[in-house]
């Protein structure tokens, strides 16, 4: 039937606010620094065909997850199976739709009139879900069964009952127990309150009313996305991005062809290097899908809505096997680092085809990982942290300083949240001076963060990218800093870490710094 204009504006709108009511109860609830402070953490809403109708402005990177876990609920159970008050669970990049395992998923229908009209579904990204690392998540793991457990597509809550038995099992896997718990019963809240949202907004207006807005908003955010994709000249645009150098991994290559077409635009990664057997950047398919969908949306038109609307405009090849799209059981835990860099690839293509949108090559995010006995509180504590680079300059504005870029979207740790949780300080916190690079417009600068550490027995666990291969500038631009880990700065013994280490032993009063780096500039002085 014919959608009346307003009437789905209202229901988009509903959706939307849906969706954000959903990630603010998670956040609100969640008893981990790393959900309740950062942010980490997604929701979405999807129709009866698994299409994504609405999602909050959280993480873009977390979308391929979702995505993922309601196709495989939707593949491994009939809707017969299915009762009002059941969530499901997952997190599994190779059974569960996830893309990396400390990202747990967990999704539920959406009923009226005794049916299954659509599904809510949230992401958090878990401190630590086990494997040989704490925090669950190292450069250094070379197969997935060193990651974390691992969770398949299960059934977490049967008819408003909380399945006792999936908590206990995650909750012998993790080094945090209650936080696992605590952040999960939050997941579940948020659930309940997207599923009574959306499930009051088909009751009011009907099941056929509001389905029919469902499709008629999606068919317009596709047409408005065509005409930004049709105004792009037709033609061949390839880039080439490296990763450094790690374990026994050597410079590793992405490569991408990007063909626009039509009003289609095709990206084509499968001459990128082999899987990695000796770290875990592999990225998942769901994770490049995410990145492609969030970088071609804010390059072409930014205020488009993020639903599945425009998706059908791109299409994403991959080759099993290979850094973007790996097979069991190469490890995926950095996928995101990596998707720093990746991201860049795609920028680069994309910025020969568009004019004023162009961008610069931008600092991914460095990863800490501190571990180890907490005296106030007479247990163990993991503190997950991933601080922020600069974004490379555009030809109309420097880039932005200290944030996350492309499809990664968490916030830096506050220092409040931080030395209040954990037996940590941080004595400086500040951006990085002369970081970005030079140029007609710079590139954002990096961040320096110094922690102490307060305690003995503390571990930490590095992870980063462009530690060698700095971001390069465009149009003449120049190229920013490279980032660094340093130990005990400007003091005897001072040296510089890894780009990427397990589980390094810290002394009580070390400090380590982190240094990020920053974005590339945009065009010449």
């Amino acid at each position: 039937m014919p959608a009346d204009a307003i009437l789905t504006e209202v229901v988009a709108s509903s959706l939307a606010l849906a969706a954000e009511e959903m990630g603010a109860t998670l956040i609100s609830l969640a008893f981990s620094p790393n959900i309740k402070e950062r942010w980490d953490c997604s929701s979405a809403v999807f129709d009866i065909e698994g299409n994504v109708i609405a999602q909050a402005n959280r993480v873009p990177l977390h979308l391929g997850s979702m995505i993922g876990a309601v196709e495989a609920l939707r593949a491994k159970y009939r809707v017969e199976q299915i009762a009002q008050g059941d969530m499901f669970l997952a997190n599994d990049p190779y059974s569960g739709g996830g893309t990396h395992l400390p990202d747990i998923n967990i999704i539920a229908p959406v009923f009226a009139d005794g049916a299954i009209v659509a599904y809510v579904a949230n992401i958090a990204h878990h401190a630590d879900v086990g494997g040989m690392v704490s925090g669950s998540e190292s450069t250094l793991c070379t197969s997935i069964f060193q990651e974390g457990i691992r969770l398949p597509m299960v059934r977490i809550s049967r008819a408003g009952v909380i399945e006792d038995d999936i908590f206990d099992i995650i909750r012998l896997n993790s080094r945090t127990p209650d936080e696992r718990v605590g952040d999960l019963q939050a997941q579940i809240a948020a659930c309940r309150v997207g599923a009574e949202r959306i499930s009051g907004l088909f009751h009011r207006h009907g099941t056929t009313t509001v389905s029919a807005c469902i499709a008629h908003f999606l068919e317009a955010t596709g047409k408005r996305f065509a005409a930004a994709v049709e105004a792009l000249p037709d033609g061949e645009y390839e880039s080439e991005e490296f990763l450094d150098p790690t374990g026994t991994d050597a410079g590793v290559r992405l490569h991408l062809r990007l063909a626009v077409t039509a009003g289609q635009l095709h990206f084509d990664f499968s001459e990128t290097a082999p899987q990695l057997t000796g770290s875990s950047r592999n990225v998942p398919r769901k994770a490049v899908l995410a990145t492609v969908y969030a970088i071609a949306k804010s390059m072409l038109d930014a205020d488009v809505s993020p639903n599945s609307g425009y998706f059908d405009r791109i299409t994403v090849i991959t080759r099993p096997g290979t850094v973007t799209d790996p097979v069991p059981p190469a490890a995926v835990g950095t996928r995101s680092i990596t998707c720093g860099v990746l991201g860049d690839l795609v920028v680069a293509a994309l910025s020969q085809a568009v004019a004023v949108g162009a961008m610069a090559d931008s600092g991914p995010h460095h990863l800490v990982v501190f571990a180890g006995p907490d005296p106030r509180r007479g247990g163990y504590f993991v503190n997950y942290e991933t601080i922020a680079g600069g974004a490379g300059a555009r030809v109309r504005r420097p880039g932005l300083d200290g944030v996350r870029v492309h499809a990664s979207g968490a916030a830096n740790l506050p220092i409040e949240a931080l030395e209040n949780a954990y037996p940590l300080r941080i004595e400086c916190y500040e951006l990085r001076t002369d970081s970005g690079g030079s140029g007609r417009m710079r590139g954002g600068a990096g961040v320096v963060r110094d922690y102490r550490v307060l305690t003995d027995g503390v571990l930490v666990s590095l992870s980063s990218a462009r530690q060698s291969r700095p971001a390069q500038g465009r149009s003449g631009g120049g190229e920013g800093l490279c980032g660094r880990f340093l130990l005990n700065p400007g003091k005897i013994g001072e040296r510089r870490l890894p780009a990427a280490a397990v589980d390094l032993a810290l002394e009580r009063g070390d400090i380590l710094r982190v240094l990020t780096p920053g974005g590339g500039g945009m065009g010449g002085v």
